[in-house]
C-alpha cells in the first residue's frame, strides 16, 4: 500500500462505508474540492472505510527489476548498481594452483559476496559491459594476439560440431553426441590452452583449464547455463590477471572473443539440444544467457533511434540482430519460442517498458550480481584457486 493511500485510509477510519463505484465517478465529475466545496482541476480522492480498505498498489508495468514474486524482488531493488574496477594483475613468484570447489550453502555464498574477489570479478564484468557502451559489433578495435588466439579456439570448436553429427535418438533435449564433443574438447583442453599461454605462464594451465572447460556445458547432464557462462568469464578474469589480456583489449574481447564464443554456444544448443540448466523457464531472460543482455544493453545506451521497446519491431530485429547483441539475444528467443512475447517471455517483455538503456544494463547487472553470484544451486560449482581466491 503506498503512503499516500495509507495515509487517505487513516483519516478515513471512520467513514461509515465506502463509495459505490457510481458515486466514486459522478465525485470525479463533479470536479470540487472535498474540503472547501471549491471548483478544484483534480477529481477528489476517493474516501476509504476499514471494511473496505483501499487495493494494493499494482503499477500498469512493473520495473524490470522486479522479478516475478518467487524472485529476489527486494534484494535486487535494494542492491547498487555495480561498479567497474580494475585488473589486480598478479607477478611472478607465480603460485597456481588446480581450483576448488568453496561454496556449500548460503553462509558460503554471504562470505563471497562480502568478499573483494567477488566484488573484483563484478566489476570486471562491469569494466567490460562499459567498454562497448556504444559501439557496434563490427566496429574496429584493438585486436591483440590473446584475443585472437581465443577467436580463432571458438572457431576449432564451432568446427568440431561438423565433425561430431547429433546422433539419432528419441528424447527431444540432450544429444549424446555433445558427450563425444566434449570428449574431444577434454582431450585437447590443455594444447587449446597453451596457444593463449607462453614463457614462465605455461604453468597457468593447471588453473586456468578448468574453468575453461567448465564453459560449454555438463557432459553428464548434456545442459547448459548461466554457471557455465560465468566460468567462461572467468576465464577471461583469470586471463586478466596474468596480464595477457589489459583494459585496451576489452572491446575485443567482447565484441570479438564472447560474440564468438555466443556462436558457438547457440550452435551447440540448437545441434545438441542442450537442456537449460537451472533455468528460471518462463520468467529467465533467455534460458541459457544471461551476460549477452548485459553486454548488449550497454551497446545501445544513448543510441538515438533504438530504445528498449524496439525489441518488438521485427524489421529493426532483422537488420541490426547481427550488430547488437541484446536484439541477437530477442530475435534468437523469437525464433526457438512460439506463441505471444509477452507470454513465453514476460521478463524480456517487461523491460521492454524501462525508458532507456542504461537503466536497463544497471537493473541487469544488479539482477546478475543476485541471481547469479549469490544463489548457491549456481555457485556451488564455481571454482576458486590462487587467481580467483576463496577469502
Amino acid at each position: 500500500m503506498g503512503s499516500n493511500q495509507a495515509q487517505s485510509h487513516d483519516q478515513a477510519a471512520g467513514s461509515p462505508k465506502s463509495p459505490s463505484p457510481v458515486a466514486f465517478h459522478a465525485a470525479c465529475s463533479s470536479a470540487t474540492c472535498m474540503k472547501c466545496g471549491g471548483p478544484t482541476a483534480y477529481p477528489p480522492e476517493p474516501v476509504w472505510s476499514e471494511v473496505s480498505p483501499p487495493p494494493n498498489y499494482r503499477p500498469i508495468r512493473a520495473p524490470a527489476i522486479n522479478m516475478p514474486p518467487n524472485h529476489s524482488q527486494q534484494e535486487i531493488m535494494l542492491t547498487p548498481v555495480p561498479q567497474a574496477r580494475k585488473v589486480e594483475v598478479v607477478s611472478p613468484p607465480y603460485n597456481f594452483e588446480a581450483p576448488a570447489k568453496r561454496i556449500q550453502s548460503v553462509d558460503d555464498i554471504r562470505r563471497f559476496q562480502e568478499s573483494e574477489t567477488c566484488k573484483n570479478f563484478l566489476g570486471f564484468i562491469v569494466a567490460l559491459s562499459e567498454s562497448v557502451r556504444g559501439h557496434k559489433i563490427s566496429d574496429p578495435c584493438h585486436e591483440s594476439a590473446t584475443v585472437s588466439s581465443i577467436v580463432s579456439i571458438m572457431e576449432t570448436l564451432i568446427k568440431w560440431i561438423d565433425e561430431i553429427p547429433p546422433v539419432q535418438q528419441s528424447s527431444r533435449y540432450g544429444n549424446y553426441s555433445f558427450r563425444e564433443w566434449q570428449n574431444r574438447l577434454e582431450e585437447n583442453g590443455q594444447s587449446l590452452m597453451l596457444q593463449i599461454l607462453s614463457g614462465d605462464l605455461h604453468r597457468a594451465v593447471v588453473e586456468i583449464l578448468p574453468y575453461f572447460l567448465d564453459s560449454f556445458g555438463n557432459s553428464s547432464r548434456i545442459d547448459y547455463g548461466t554457471g557455465h557462462e560465468t566460468n567462461f568469464v572467468a576465464w577471461f578474469y583469470c586471463l586478466a590477471r596474468i596480464g595477457l589480456i589489459a583494459e585496451e583489449d576489452y572491446h575485443a574481447v567482447v565484441c570479438r572473443a564472447f560474440v564468438k564464443y555466443l556462436e558457438l554456444m547457440r550452435k551447440l544448443q540448437m545441434v545438441y539440444c542442450l537442456e537449460p540448466a537451472g533455468s528460471h523457464g518462463v520468467w529467465g531472460l533467455d534460458d541459457y544467457h544471461f551476460m549477452p543482455f548485459i553486454f548488449g544493453s550497454s551497446q545501445l545506451i544513448d543510441h538515438k533511434y533504438m530504445k528498449p521497446k524496439s525489441i518488438h519491431n521485427d524489421d529493426i530485429l532483422e537488420n541490426f540482430a547481427n550488430e547488437y547483441m541484446y536484439l541477437s539475444c530477442i530475435a534468437f528467443v523469437k525464433k526457438v519460442k512460439k506463441g505471444l512475447f509477452a507470454e513465453h517471455s514476460p521478463l524480456l517483455d517487461d523491460i521492454s517498458g524501462v525508458p532507456n538503456w542504461k537503466k536497463v544494463n544497471g537493473g541487469l547487472l544488479k539482477m546478475y550480481k543476485v541471481e547469479v553470484l549469490e544463489k548457491v544451486p549456481i555457485m556451488q560449482h564455481f571454482l576458486f584457486g590462487w587467481l580467483i581466491k576463496w577469502e
